[in-house]
């Protein structure tokens, strides 16, 4: 189903909700000891707990806790004095207790919002509550090559996920498009990743999405059938998901026909999403408090303490890169996009005050040679003050805008300091007219037909001799005293 073939689409109009699941990045689960790390053995990182054995006894994980206070407190969230887990009772192979532990009556966090840039305006989108609750197991079904079992007629369940810290942010409804959606998705994930609560890494599974979404006449209040599409894991399937259902349903109202209240799934091969269950309730699950935890009182010392602890933000440090530094709005947003990039250009910054120049090394040099290794920002093994003082060097006259390149280059593959890469291979730049002249006495002499062009009036053609000049010193030769030297000789 393409949009071209709903003819009535500008009728109607959708509106969407979000529910990200965020891994936390603790060392242990949420409520036992076990390794939360990603990436081990199957079935390695699990103890009685996380299994669901008779007579085992979760405690609750502190760290767990305050990494929901820290995450709540830069969303906006009012953060609950009291908190407590229930019991949400449902059948599933990678469930082995046959409930999640999770918050529903007493969320951590409510009532908060997020500005999300989207289209050249700001979309404020409401948090309508953070929760946080246990991750399931992982079911890994037959067929596929490098298992165990290649047969098709078994799956595998691996526990190592069972039990790792997981928080559930529900935004309001307050979007329209799949792009809409997409762009809260981006900024959500860069405001967690500022936070260091997770990596948010989808093809990890630290963070999937459960979209939302119904379709009603433009301009009707009311809402139409709620229809959930489950598990999410990329921003482009999500974009495409909603696309393709909102024709979907688009189709089915435009026909006469009623929308389903349901739960589907998405193939990403077929670009479809398909139906896989009836919707549930919230009575479906059977909530009731867990017996085997106590309340969570959450002290507003304790909400004190962290939120002095909070990082800069993106919508902050957005506006001090503009309003401070004057840095292009395209420049802002590849700069912020990223919590590592954005700290290699303050370091940066802090050793040669100059935010312009240094974001366009940051932005060009440095991540050409960043993504030709396939380094994240926090890999680089170019440190902040190495950039810094090339550029100062660059300043002084010392090395020529050639050089500094391939001084950068030097530096960033064996980690040598710009001053110690300059000085082994004999890199000075050459300013003294004195030295230079010979020089471009000889470039001058042997190109008299170029030199006619420019006395005729053709002035780019004085880009070859300094060309020239440069090859003959070994990009050694000030640009800017060969020029004049050049003009000096040619047009006097």
């Amino acid at each position: 189903m393409k949009p071209a073939e709903t003819p009535a689409r500008t009728d109607y109009e959708a509106v969407i909700g979000l529910e990200v699941h965020v891994e936390l990045r603790t060392e242990s689960k949420m409520f036992c000891s076990c390794s939360a790390r990603f990436g081990a053995d199957p079935n390695s990182q699990v103890c009685p707990v996380c299994l669901g054995l008779p007579g085992s006894l979760p405690v609750i994980n502190r760290r767990a806790v305050e990494f929901g206070i820290r995450a709540g407190l830069a969303l906006h969230c009012e953060i609950a004095p009291e908190t407590r887990f229930d019991r949400k009772n449902y059948f599933y192979p990678d469930l082995p207790k046959g409930y999640q532990i999770s918050q529903y009556q007493h969320p951590l966090g409510r009532g908060g919002g997020l500005q999300v840039p989207v289209d050249g305006r700001v979309l404020r989108v409401g948090i309508r509550r953070l929760h946080l609750e246990e991750d399931t197991g992982k079911s890994i079904h037959g067929g596929v090559p490098g298992l165990v079992t290649t047969d098709p007629r078994y799956s595998l369940v691996d526990f190592n996920r069972s039990g790792v810290p997981l928080m559930e942010i529900v935004s309001e409804p307050d979007l329209r498009t799949p792009a809409e959606a997409v762009a809260y998705l981006r900024e959500l994930r860069t405001v967690l990743l500022y936070t260091g609560i997770s990596d948010v890494r989808m093809e990890e599974g630290s963070m999937r999405v459960d979209v939302n979404v119904s379709v009603r006449p433009r301009g009707q209040a009311e809402l139409g059938a709620l229809v959930e599409i489950k598990n999410l894991n990329s921003f482009r399937s999500v974009e495409r998901a909603l696309a393709f259902d909102i024709d979907r349903q688009v189709e089915l109202i435009a026909g006469g026909e009623p929308v389903p209240r349901e739960t589907r799934h998405y193939d990403e091969e077929r670009q479809i999403t398909f139906s896989s269950r009836g919707k549930e309730e919230a009575h479906d699950y059977r909530y009731f408090p867990d017996p085997d935890l106590v309340a969570v009182t959450i002290s507003r010392d304790w909400v004190a303490e962290v939120a002095r602890n909070l990082p800069e933000l993106p919508d902050a440090r957005r506006r001090r890169y503009a309003e401070g530094f004057g840095l292009p709005a395209a420049d802002v947003e590849v700069l912020v996009a990223s919590p590592a990039l954005a700290a290699f250009f303050d370091a940066t910054v802090a050793g040669y005050p100059n935010p312009r120049t240094v974001a366009n090394w940051v932005l060009g040099d440095l991540m050409r040679l960043l993504n030709a290794e396939g380094l994240d920002p926090a890999e680089s093994p170019l440190p902040p003050e190495h950039l810094a003082s090339l550029l100062k060097l660059l300043d002084q006259g010392t090395i020529s805008g050639r050089q500094a390149k391939e001084v950068l280059e030097e530096s960033f593959r064996t980690g040598k300091a710009p001053a110690e890469v300059v000085r082994a291979r004999d890199m000075v730049q050459i300013t003294d007219p004195g030295q230079l002249a010979p020089v471009v006495d000889r470039v001058v002499a042997e190109h008299p037909e170029v030199v006619e062009q420019i006395r005729g009036g053709k002035q780019q053609a004085m880009g070859f001799l300094v060309g020239q000049v440069m090859k003959r010193t070994r990009g050694q030769a000030n640009p800017q005293v060969v020029n004049r030297l050049l003009r000096e000789k040619i047009l006097n």
